[in-house]
């Protein structure tokens, strides 16, 4: 999962992208780059690194202009080198610069296809380029020395027959604007807002609305599916749906855990779903456990947090905060490897021992995915003198892969996949295990948006919605995903990356 950023604005806008990915960095801390654009030269800054590392001051001043383009990224398939790092940029046709969030599923398909028929070589092992690379194609046999509005969403028409998965996209045209889409199901997230300012309307791209509303920004509204906006360089804003067939189906891990709890994302604030999570978790455990002795329900922070305190309120117990987290240690989730991910649980929490001295405690998380984390944390509840320790997930199951940019783990490493639940509570240790169910909480998202008929569910149900995906390419996706597989290709990084030009 990653963070985008557009803005097109009549001040220089190096500080507000600085700022906005600052606000977006919940969504990778693996790498972060900038690129501006500034009397018809690019300007660009990335490396691996939370933003505030990667940007110092003599950055910044190289980083001119009033239009750019930013990045947040954490490691997918593959290695975290720096090359990965966006934005990435070409050339021709006129200078162009792209960031996006998701993962095509066609990505091999279409290198091969283009260095066989259009000779363009791809650089690094990042969609992302081979998506740029697929929109400069597509700009480029438009054939137009000024292309109009009606140009660049023929291009993002036939990049949308193209390019197979999940993704939202922003990008830099050199001298003719801010252009971003999502693909036709909606699967990533991406919203548009305005500014007014002395020196003229101000607009930005985003992941998610809290980039928005924490620098001013109002929101307009989300970019629809398969819809693309152009914003040009004088404050022009154009909008068009590029393909014949739409359907809104967003992913919904985003309410589950990776959106911040302020954001609204299409329509639905992401704090209120993951409320409604909490009562859906209370009342499941009312049905099979009414006689239930817990004491006392405790979150592990941060995500859980607002499910934990509907859970205690519908159960009636107390609610405490047993966990105080160390705001300087990254999302164990987003790390990559199993050995970073187990080392740093106990620098991330430390318990509080007298919230748990002879309780009965229900934790709350917002998932389960492998199975350590909690594990980890379910021993040092007991610890800490926890009586019995009960577990509840406010999201089901997670029994397979995510390949619509989410580095879920491969089937066989997730603890749900082949298990049933009474089997994974042995596994991570707690005395009673509680997962939600799925209906629950498509209702408790959908709930904020009726008008959305359908979710990205796979990781729960297995059922991919876009991109062709078969077992082969999840055979595939598997051999470049697994723990041994990301030891193996980050033991060299020593290559010099040729792209950060302003370290």
């Amino acid at each position: 999962m990653c963070g985008i950023i557009g803005i097109s604005a009549a001040s220089p806008i190096n500080q507000v992208l600085y700022d906005a990915l600052t606000v977006l960095q919940h969504r990778g801390q693996d790498a972060a780059g900038m690129m501006t654009c500034h009397e018809g030269r690019f300007h660009l800054r990335k490396d691996n690194g939370l933003v505030r590392d990667v940007f110092h001051t003599r950055h910044m001043k190289l980083l001119k202009g009033n239009i750019g383009i930013g990045h947040v990224r954490y490691p997918t398939a593959g290695s975290s080198s720096s090359a990965e790092a966006q934005p990435f940029f070409v050339n021709s046709p006129y200078g162009i610069a792209l960031a996006h969030n998701g993962n095509l599923t066609n990505a091999q398909d279409i290198k091969e296809e283009m260095y066989r028929t259009q000779l363009r070589h791809i650089n690094t092992s990042s969609d992302s380029e081979i998506l740029l690379n697929v929109f400069a194609h597509e700009l480029h046999e438009q054939g137009q020395l000024q292309p109009k509005p009606e140009h660049f969403f023929t291009v993002v028409s036939r990049v949308l027959q193209r390019c197979q998965g999940g993704y939202a996209v922003v990008a830099m045209v050199n001298g003719h604007g801010l252009v971003g889409f999502r693909d036709p199901h909606g699967i990533r997230p991406l919203i548009y807002g305005r500014r007014e300012t002395p020196e003229g309307p101000e607009f930005m791209l985003a992941s998610e609305s809290v980039a928005l509303s924490a620098l001013g920004f109002e929101p307009v509204r989300d970019i629809l599916p398969g819809e693309a906006i152009l914003i040009s360089p004088d404050g022009e804003v154009h909008t068009q749906i590029c393909t014949e067939t739409s359907q809104l189906t967003p992913c919904i891990f985003e309410y589950v855990y990776f959106a911040r709890p302020d954001s609204i994302i299409d329509g639905v604030s992401v704090y209120k779903s993951r409320l409604r999570m909490g009562q859906k978790l209370a009342e499941k455990v009312q049905r099979e456990w009414a006689d239930h002795d817990i004491d006392v329900v405790m979150p592990i922070p941060d995500s859980s947090r607002p499910a934990a305190m509907e859970m205690a309120k519908y159960l009636g117990v107390n609610y405490r905060e047993g966990f105080v987290k160390n705001r300087y240690i990254g999302r164990t989730f987003i790390m990559p490897g199993q050995t970073e991910r187990k080392k740093s649980v106990k620098q991330k929490l430390n318990a509080i021992a007298l919230e748990f001295k002879g309780k009965n405690v229900m934790l709350v998380d917002d998932s389960i995915v492998r199975g350590t984390t909690c594990t980890q944390i379910i021993e040092m509840a007991r610890e800490a003198g926890a009586k019995n320790v009960y577990f509840s997930s406010a999201a089901p199951e997670v029994r397979h892969p995510n390949v619509y940019g989410i580095d879920m783990p491969v089937a066989h490493e997730l603890v749900a996949h082949g298990r049933t639940v009474p089997e994974i509570a042995e596994l991570i240790g707690a005395d009673k295990l509680f997962y939600q169910e799925l209906h629950d909480l498509v209702e408790s998202v959908q709930v904020g948006n009726p008008t959305i008929q359908e979710f990205d569910c796979a990781v729960f149900d297995g059922k991919y919605l876009a991109g062709n995906v078969d077992e082969d390419y999840l055979n595939k996706l598997a051999m470049s995903r697994s723990d041994a597989a990301k030891t193996a290709s980050s033991k060299d990084d020593s290559v010099i990356d040729v792209y950060n030009q302003t370290a």
